[in-house]
């Protein structure tokens, strides 16, 4: 990690940890916000309008909160407003990389992450994490928070390019944010607490609250989308957790109790999102199993899952 802008010790999956082995994940800390004028957003400065082609959105495929920024902004037809750069999914002793099959960094030819880290405050204290969003205008860093990056894909660019439909309608506001809160807690985080947890009390405490929360959104998903009709963030959110969780979760993370698979309605809705137009695209499900099982803590031989084979036909078939 980066410490007062000095890259310190080799990168290590777990971050933080409370006196029970809990896995404690880093508070993003970067939050500005664009909007269509430069007003200032709910966090953060003002000074950050809305223009194509002023802001770059940095990457990694395997990583669910990235996966989710990519996700709004395939769904918000913001493909031709903001460029994206994919660092590789393995994680190098310096974390994110450039290059070696992955993307070079176009704006400042950076090795690492981290380095864009260190353009942005060069006393910066902590981890380099994805994803990234860029002002090229002003060369700063303009937010490294996926929630937010999503909601602004939603609204900010609309006179630039307008969509009929929003991922946070204010009508849903508040079951959103309710939902959204139990959803990161005990699924979206809660498979990373499963995973990485330096105690068996630990564990257990995060496959409760897992499967818990899987057994739930199951009797809940009687329509198309967790709310019915209407496809939000939120749809979004358990998207990406439930794509990666067969192939990832359920094996590396120790979360076994059940698959996805043994989920029907949960197994309908993961396909019915990646077939909505540009989903697939955000999906790389060998960059998922390459990401996760390189994790030298948790499998040190780096030797990597060849199915399971309901994903690989759920893919071919998107």
């Amino acid at each position: 990690m980066l410490v007062d802008g000095k890259w310190t010790s080799d990168w290590q999956p777990v971050q933080k940890q409370d006196e029970q082995g809990r896995f404690i994940r880093q508070v993003s800390s970067f939050r500005n916000w664009i909007t269509p004028d430069g007003s200032p957003g709910p966090t953060g400065t003002g000074g950050f309008e809305a223009e194509p082609d002023r802001y770059r959105l940095y990457v990694a495929l395997v990583c669910p909160w990235a996966s989710r920024t990519l996700a709004a902004r395939k769904l918000k037809g913001l493909e031709n407003i903001i460029p994206v750069t994919v660092v590789s999914s393995v994680l190098t002793t310096q974390g994110w990389e450039f290059g070696g099959g992955s993307d070079e960094d176009p704006l400042f030819g950076s090795k690492h992450l981290h380095e864009i880290y260190t353009r942005a405050d060069p006393a910066y204290t902590g981890r380099a994490t994805v994803p990234v969003l860029w002002d090229t205008k002003q060369d700063v860093m303009v937010n490294n928070e996926s929630a937010d990056i999503v909601r602004m894909f939603d609204t900010a660019f609309e006179e630039i390019a307008a969509s009929d439909f929003r991922l946070y309608p204010d009508d849903l506001a508040d079951e959103i944010d309710a939902l959204n809160e139990v959803i990161y807690d005990k699924l979206n985080n809660g498979v990373y607490r499963a995973g990485f947890a330096t105690t068996q009390e630990a564990h257990e405490e995060a496959v409760e609250g897992i499967f818990e929360t899987l057994d739930m959104l199951e009797a809940r998903l009687t329509g198309d989308f967790i709310f019915g009709d209407h496809l939000t963030e939120t749809d979004i959110r358990l998207f990406v957790t439930l794509i990666r969780f067969d192939v990832a979760y359920h094996g590396l993370f120790k979360a076994n109790r059940r698959q996805i698979a043994d989920y029907p309605r949960l197994s309908s809705f993961m396909e019915r999102v990646l077939k909505l137009p540009g989903m697939v695209d955000t999906v790389d499900i060998d960059q998922i199993t390459r990401g996760y099982y390189s994790i030298k803590a948790l499998n040190p031989q780096g030797i990597r899952p060849v199915g399971p084979a309901h994903i690989q036909q759920l893919m071919q078939n998107a």
